[in-house]
């Protein structure tokens, strides 16, 4: 699952999601305790880092993130990508077109970060009150990531000062895309080269480390000595971590071919594993800080104040959902659950 950390101290957080791992609150309520029956009423979750499409693909898959979560930090990658203010309200009103009749939920808008962004743009995106960070690619490195920085030293630094000075989030996908390096290793040299002299050059600048998948990047947040380190730390407790599903649907046909586009469609199960693993880590009493709490305190947004319950009962995951020029695959596609998310 997808974390997201914040950067230095107490400005690093890491957005976590279920795809990620390999599976071992305040307020938090227990209404039965019986195991089979167990009920967990939270606080209503957010999700700080989803991936929403357009058109069709929009309109598929933004029921499913509605239905269990509050607002989502909304990712810009698109063709074109979503690199102005102007773009970015047009795409949230595509977005808000494309929600169930009735809905609530609140698309946080995000700028993709190019060589060629200005700083103006970003004083435009803080006034705008609808963009709430920016999100830097290295190019070449996932979909639709062409666009992406080249070179964040030599024509980024104005634009991430600026960012520093309103305080604007910097949302990173952490790996390096120069092929010589083993594709294991790529989250921990973008550490090395890349983050590191970042926040000594930005020490005020805000950032969050998303979808880690490798102990240096826990280490690098905060030590942690032994076990599955990811987990550790998303279940510690700890408010530098928070709910990112990185929910990346893609249609079947582009997904399962010889070249297929990176990323898993876990909106559906999302909260269903995130309960699991805090489950298995005996720290269900724990998960509703991760899911509900620490994101929207570390973004200066107030907390949600309505609630979705979380049931110890099995459910089978649908082997896909159809719309109309093809099928989506979900992670776990046609698997039985132990955790059923209810808005009852």
């Amino acid at each position: 699952m997808p974390t997201s950390c914040s950067f230095p101290c107490q400005r690093s957080w890491i957005s976590y999601h279920p795809s990620s791992i390999n599976l071992r609150s305040h307020r938090f309520v227990v209404a039965s305790s019986a195991a089979a029956g167990m009920e967990l009423s939270l606080t209503r979750p957010d999700d700080w880092h989803l991936h929403l499409r357009e058109g069709e693909l929009l309109h598929a898959v933004a029921s499913h993130s509605a239905r269990q979560f509050g607002r989502a930090i909304v990712m810009p990658n698109l063709k074109p990508p979503i690199t102005t203010t102007e773009a970015a309200v047009a795409y949230r009103q595509s977005i808000l077109k494309a929600l169930p009749e009735g809905s609530v939920f609140d698309p946080l808008m995000t700028l993709y970060l190019t060589d060629n962004t200005s700083p103006e743009e970003i004083k435009l995106a803080r006034q705008s009150g609808v963009v709430f960070a920016v999100k830097l690619y290295p190019a070449g490195a996932t979909t639709n990531s062409q666009d992406g920085v080249t070179d964040i030293f030599g024509k980024c630094i104005p634009v991430l000062e600026e960012m520093a000075k309103h305080n604007m989030p910097l949302l990173v996908h952490g790996e390096v895309t120069d092929p010589s390096v083993d594709i294991f290793d790529r989250e921990k040299v973008f550490i090395e080269t890349i983050l590191e002299p970042l926040l000594k050059k930005l020490p005020h600048l805000k950032i969050v480390m998303e979808h880690i998948t490798t102990m240096e990047a826990v280490k690098f947040i905060e030590s942690c000595s032994e076990g599955e380190a990811i987990v550790s730390a998303v279940t510690s407790g700890s408010n530098r971590y928070f709910l990112g599903t990185d929910s990346a649907p893609h249609e079947r046909r582009r997904k399962e071919c010889t070249c297929g586009c990176a990323g898993i469609y876990n909106a559906p199960v999302a909260l269903s594993l995130y309960a699991k693993v805090f489950e298995q880590a005996g720290s269900l009493d724990k998960l509703e800080a991760f899911t509900s709490f620490n994101g929207p305190d570390f973004y200066g947004l107030p907390r949600n104040t309505s609630k979705i319950k979380l049931r110890k009962s099995s459910w089978k995951v649908p082997v896909s959902y159809p719309y109309e020029h093809g099928e989506i695959v979900p992670m776990f596609a046609g698997e039985t659950l132990e955790w059923l998310p209810s808005n009852n």
